[in-house]
């Protein structure tokens, strides 16, 4: 009796320890949800997000929107090195027509790393250095990622004709496509901030 007793116990506190672990990343997950509402990539928004969620501390806006920003610079550097990986091999192959292809989307991938960081650094500033300088930061940062956005599409549909073989051509595109997405929910995230920080502080819309 007293086994069956423990056994009984150890199933009990097993099943409760799963399902406050199953609850809490429920709860996480509809408090995302709600944040990614406005996102056009709403699944990408909430998974990005949540393995940073801490159930002791709610994120505020805008730790979500540097968590997502700092996602898509991340993306963009490792896209980044793939892209120079598969033209340094074509090349050293001699296929110059396939090099040519992706030297200009090299280019504006650079650009694109290049902006995205900025405008991390760009967001981090924010509402540490006084509301006088919010909307500046706030014109910057929308500025970069909406350039970031334009650079990404433009190597997209710089790759889109014959000069890249059919199978690194697929593989480049689907890394951009990803960090499109990631680039337009940071993008929604900031508004998302910027619009409940201004109301707060009474700040006049830019």
């Amino acid at each position: 009796m007293a086994q069956n007793v423990l056994s009984f116990l150890v199933l009990f506190f097993a099943i409760f320890a799963f399902s406050t672990v199953v609850e809490s990343i429920s709860r996480e997950r509809v408090y995302l949800e709600s944040q990614c509402r406005s996102a056009l990539y709403r699944d990408l928004c909430v998974r990005t997000l949540l393995p940073y969620m801490n159930k002791k501390v709610v994120p505020s806006p805008q730790r979500l929107t540097q968590i997502s920003l700092a996602s898509c610079l991340s993306k963009a550097r490792v896209t980044k090195t793939y892209v120079n990986m598969i033209a340094k091999r074509l090349n050293e192959t001699g296929k110059v027509q396939e090099f040519q292809a992706l030297e200009e989307c090299i280019h504006q991938i650079d650009n694109g790393v290049d902006q995205i960081t900025r405008s991390f650094k760009e967001l981090q500033q924010m509402g540490t250095d006084g509301d006088e300088n919010f909307v500046w930061h706030e014109s910057n940062v929308q500025s970069w990622v909406s350039a970031a956005l334009t650079d990404i599409t433009t190597c997209i549909d710089g790759i889109a004709g014959d000069g890249i073989g059919r199978k690194e051509k697929a593989m480049i595109n689907a890394r951009f496509v990803n960090m499109k997405q990631l680039a337009s929910n940071s993008l929604m995230m900031f508004t998302r901030f910027t619009t409940r920080y201004r109301a707060s502080r009474g700040i006049k819309n830019p």
